[in-house]
């Protein structure tokens, strides 16, 4: 038992430091390339790598991203319960809504860090912006088929591979629709199997749903922490699907129930932006200085005007203030 609870911590700090020789996408089969001692300890306990990189992304969620306490919840045990399940029935399929500067892209990016060693630049991890890839709505068929052929290519090279949809509410109606059958419930397609790729949409859309429910309870005098996602997820899929201007209007992906969780990003508050100026300081090697939190906090604009709740831009300005400050 001691010698299994040494191993336990090794293997925790090699996972969690970062030293760890992981393969792309992090699997198993490390044990190979893990010291003598530890080889024996993984094939004992298969799944233990799993456990101790979804032990990291909580930890990286709990540490770095501020005010989300529903989207942290969903986050973790959707991502963790699917990368230990060795047989899935489907791709894993996020949909992360809210205003501007509140998360969504960043989550995103601890995502990617926890689960492939070369982070957001692995190559198996893919990202697709509606304005680069998409930009012109006379060429959609054409999209469709790009895209089509890029996720079958990418996902029979890496069963793993995950995919990044950036600006959805930007992103032509019907183009998305043309991926269905990869997130649906299929053993394989044309000899390969889409179950362990992962897909993540990130949108603006349904923003003002989230916005509503968070100032009304700050209206009623009710705590941040008290809204749930049942506060927000039927408003929040309504909106998103129902939204014309969005690239999930009407879509089948939403329809057939192919979308596992609709994640809210709640809108910040001033002592969320401090907390991310604080954060992005230690990030920088600084020596965090809550004057300065404050101050960059101070300079961005809030709504509604008179209450100055929300943080129009959430955190996404803090490091070009920063930047003036430091």
């Amino acid at each position: 038992m001691k010698n299994r609870r040494k191993h336990v911590v090794l293997l925790w700090m090699l996972v969690c430091s970062g030293l760890a020789e992981a393969i792309e996408p992090i699997s198993t089969s490390i044990a190979v390339g893990m010291a003598a001692a530890l080889t024996g300890f993984l094939a004992t306990y298969p799944n233990i790598l799993y456990y101790f990189h979804e032990r990291c992304l909580e930890l990286d969620l709990d540490k770095k991203l501020f005010g989300q306490h529903i989207a942290s919840r969903i986050i973790t045990k959707a991502v963790n319960g699917f990368m230990n399940n060795d047989n899935p029935k489907k791709p894993l399929v996020l949909s992360l809504h809210g205003w501007t500067g509140t998360g969504k892209n960043f989550v995103s990016k601890m995502i990617a860090e926890n689960f492939y060693k070369e982070g957001m630049h692995s190559s198996f991890v893919h990202v697709f912006t509606s304005e680069l890839h998409f930009p012109h709505a006379s060429q959609i068929e054409t999209y469709k088929s790009q895209l089509q052929q890029w996720i079958k290519g990418n996902v029979t090279n890496c069963a793993q591979s995950m995919f990044i949809f950036d600006e959805m509410d930007k992103m032509h109606p019907g183009l998305i629709d043309s991926i269905k059958p990869y997130l649906d419930y299929y053993d394989k397609l044309d000899g390969v199997s889409y179950r362990k790729a992962i897909f993540i949409f990130l949108s603006n859309a349904g923003g003002e749903s989230i916005i509503q429910t968070a100032l009304d309870f700050w209206k009623a005098g009710r705590d941040r922490e008290d809204i749930g996602l049942s506060d927000l997820e039927t408003a929040l899929s309504l909106s998103v699907f129902n939204n014309k201007k969005s690239g999930l209007w009407h879509t089948s992906l939403i329809d057939k129930n192919l979308v596992d969780f609709f994640v809210p990003f709640l809108p910040l508050e001033y002592k969320h932006v401090v907390q991310c100026a604080m954060a992005e300081m230690e990030a920088r090697d600084l020596k965090p200085d809550m004057s300065i939190a404050v101050q960059v906090a101070r300079d961005l604009l809030y709504f509604p005007k008179t209450e100055r709740v929300f943080s129009v831009t959430g955190c996404k300005t803090i490091i070009s203030k920063l930047d003036y400050y430091v």
